[in-house]
């Protein structure tokens, strides 16, 4: 009996190993960072030489509301591939650090590797500074968010000269970074936190980022913001891939995604929403600050 059991167990785990090594389908997750068409008409170009490069039949896209589906997607396994902020990489990493590996980031023109919290005011809000904005309601893009929640709440206190919940009459989310933005151009919050590389023109949304984003959707004009604040450098956040995938096709995706940018250079732009020039090396190591700034503010 026992060793008819030992003999099923050793079945069961053979057949399982096997089933893990034949992956069929790659999931990539999309944060809610942006509305979910816009979000799947950039992602769409990755899918088929995707699967060209890793043998899967099928890549399928699990747009989320928020980040945290995501989040849990991955933790879960239920999603394999996504490129977020490193906040929501700290979340994952802080529950459980063998889910995913971040193995690549972005790069801007400059070489550099990382952005900034961009607070905004309506241009016609009389608001010019931070110090002008006490008392007013400020807005936060998303709890998961590192620009838009995390790198505020750490750096603002300071800045601020007190907490933040004694400095303005109330706080809120906006519901991801283009809502934000929305939110404070409909009078919802007074200011908000987005992001942005930093270079180049506030006019022009800088060269990268949401506010970028959306001047070229057509969603913004430069001119009904006023930029209130610019946090600190920001880490780029990583392209981060799921560690239930086996070590080849891992090695396939970050291959894959590494020469995306000279192999196709538009759909590159498009996936990573455009401003930036290379996908570099990345690791744990890059995000230990902001891990460590999560675990204080957040707790996970």
């Amino acid at each position: 009996m026992i060793r008819t059991l030992l003999l099923a167990s050793v079945a069961l785990s053979m057949s399982s190993a096997a089933f893990a090594q034949d992956v069929s389908v790659l999931r990539i997750g999309l944060d809610g960072g942006e509305n979910e068409a816009d979000q799947l008409r950039r992602s769409e170009c990755v899918a088929e030489p995707l699967k060209a490069a890793t043998g899967v039949s099928e890549v399928q896209f699990f747009p989320s509301p928020d980040y945290n589906g995501v989040i849990q997607g991955l933790l879960g396994g239920t999603i394999d591939i996504a490129i977020m902020g490193a906040s929501s990489y700290a979340a994952i990493y802080l529950q459980d650090e063998n889910a995913v590996d971040p193995v690549l980031t972005t790069q801007q023109e400059d070489g550099s590797t990382g952005y900034h919290t961009i607070m905004v005011a309506r241009a016609d809000s009389g608001i010019t500074d931070l110090a002008s904005t006490e008392g007013k309601t400020l807005g936060f893009a998303d709890p998961d968010s590192t620009s838009g929640y995390l790198i505020p709440s750490v750096a603002l206190p300071t800045e601020l000269g007190k907490p933040i919940d004694e400095f303005y009459a109330e706080t809120g989310f906006g519901g991801g970074h283009e809502n934000l933005v929305l939110g404070v151009l409909d009078g919802q919050f007074d200011v908000g936190t987005t992001f942005g590389s930093g270079q180049g023109e506030f006019s022009e949304g800088y060269t990268s980022g949401n506010l970028r984003i959306m001047v070229d959707k057509g969603l913004l004009d430069m001119d009904d913001l006023v930029e209130v604040w610019q946090s600190p450098i920001i880490p780029n956040g990583p392209l981060m891939v799921s560690n239930k995938l086996p070590a080849d096709m891992k090695e396939k995706v970050t291959a894959f995604f590494k020469g995306l940018p000279e192999a196709d250079f538009e759909c590159f732009d498009a996936f990573t929403a455009g401003g930036y020039t290379n996908f570099v090396d990345a690791d744990q190591t890059m995000y230990q600050t902001i891990i460590d700034a999560r675990r204080s503010v957040i707790g996970s």
